[in-house]
């Protein structure tokens, strides 16, 4: 079946650099507003508006710099807080002493907190601390003394800046955390579908030489053995799998890069199809199937991996229970579900066969056809009593024939 990767880019900073250029936009309005509200309180207005007039171009001019991470650099941060300082320094020289002790704004007003929470959510809550300290340090020397609402005031302002920029931090903690639990739960679904699809063919046939070479003898025997010794590397390859690193993205703007692997072509499909003709196939003169008189419709990707989990068990019949085992396929179409049962007149299975099997490498109860059901929601049953045959009943809920449909929109 054919594979597609997808791949996922998540960040959480992203909605908070949207943030802060809505931020610095906002403040540089209220900036502008809070002084042509209080002109007259302005000694040398004309130095005030030759300041407005740079924050203004550079908060427009400096918009893609805030949108991400990688855009944010350390050069732009040390200008952005050098241009916030200035317009602190510059309140003493352009408004009135009753201005000051009035406890009003500076130039660039609240503006400034943008410049500190950018420090915060590119490099976490020590770059917002630094960033914080020469901010208060201008403010108490704009004040020319530590009054109330100033030392207020930029204790705000520090508690916010690394309050934030603890939160990035264990935001970015907890993406990579996540991306990793994705990537291998990603992995495992699609080892375990390899599994799957290498035991209804490779393994069965090196099963099958190893069977064949043993009987006819000479060098037949010893290619048997040595695909004997094959099929044991091969299921403990699989069984084992492998679990790629998590790829994180090199650029923090990204975010986590999160690789899934998703099963291809089902959701190109014309819409459900029935289940009866992927079972018909499987009928055979020691086979019987039983199966309703109306379409037993499931979406394509539920049908296949039913089909092929029915397939798996058959194949267990006629390697367990042999070639002139007979075998039963009944076909129940209920309300809220699809039951597939697959019975047998074989021997039976021991107790405890299974797990022992499953130890050691021998997936196809495991994989082919629990690992199948589970991956659709559904679940699989097996009863066994040694000499009286096995049964597998094999379930999978209604609502898959519901996205099946939801396709075909």
């Amino acid at each position: 079946m054919p594979k597609r990767e997808r791949v996922m880019s998540m960040s959480v900073e992203l909605p908070l650099w949207r943030a802060l250029t809505a931020y610095r936009v906002l403040t540089m309005l209220y900036a502008v507003g809070l002084f042509v509200t209080s002109y007259d309180s302005y000694d040398r207005p004309g130095i005030a508006v030759a300041y407005f007039a740079v924050l203004c171009v550079w908060t427009l001019a400096t918009l893609p710099r805030v949108q991400n991470a990688t855009a944010c650099t350390k050069r732009f941060l040390t200008a952005d807080l050098l241009v916030a300082l200035t317009g602190i320094l510059l309140t003493p020289l352009v408004v009135s002493d009753q201005h000051i002790q009035e406890s009003g704004p500076t130039l660039p007003s609240i503006w400034t907190a943008g410049s500190v929470l950018a420090f915060a959510i590119k490099g976490g809550w020590r770059w917002a601390a630094f960033a914080s300290t020469p901010v208060a340090a201008a403010n108490l020397i704009e004040r020319g003394h530590p009054a109330r609402d100033t030392v207020h005031n930029v204790i705000l302002v520090w508690v916010a800046s690394i309050a934030i920029g603890y939160v990035v931090e264990v935001a970015r903690a907890s993406e990579r955390t996540l991306a990793r639990a994705l990537e291998i739960e990603a992995a495992t679904r699609e080892r375990e579908r390899l599994a799957r699809d290498i035991h209804d063919s490779v393994l069965q046939v090196l099963a099958m030489v190893q069977r064949r070479g043993a009987v006819i003898g000479g060098e037949a025997a010893e290619l048997g053995r040595m695909a004997g010794e094959q099929e044991v590397a091969l299921r403990t390859l699989v069984s084992r799998g492998l679990v790629p690193v998590s790829r994180v993205s090199r650029d923090a703007a990204e975010g986590a890069v999160v690789v899934a692997v998703d099963e291809g072509g089902s959701e190109h499909e014309d819409g459900p199809v029935d289940l009866r003709a992927l079972l018909a196939p499987f009928a055979a003169a020691r086979v019987n199937l039983a199966e309703p008189g109306a379409p037993v419709l499931l979406a394509p990707a539920a049908a296949r991996e039913l089909a092929a989990a029915v397939g798996a068990a058959l194949d267990n019949v006629r390697e367990h229970a042999g070639e002139q085992a007979r075998a039963w396929i009944l076909v129940e179409d209920e309300p809220d579900a699809v039951i597939v049962t697959v019975r047998d007149d074989g021997p039976g299975i021991a107790a405890g066969r299974l797990a022992q099997a499953e130890g050691e490498g021998r997936l196809g109860v495991a994989q082919s056809i629990r690992g199948r059901l589970r991956d659709l929601g559904g679940g699989a049953e097996l009863v066994s009593t040694p000499g009286q045959g096995t049964e597998v009943e094999l379930t999978v809920p209604k609502q898959q024939v519901e996205r099946g449909k939801a396709g075909t929109g």
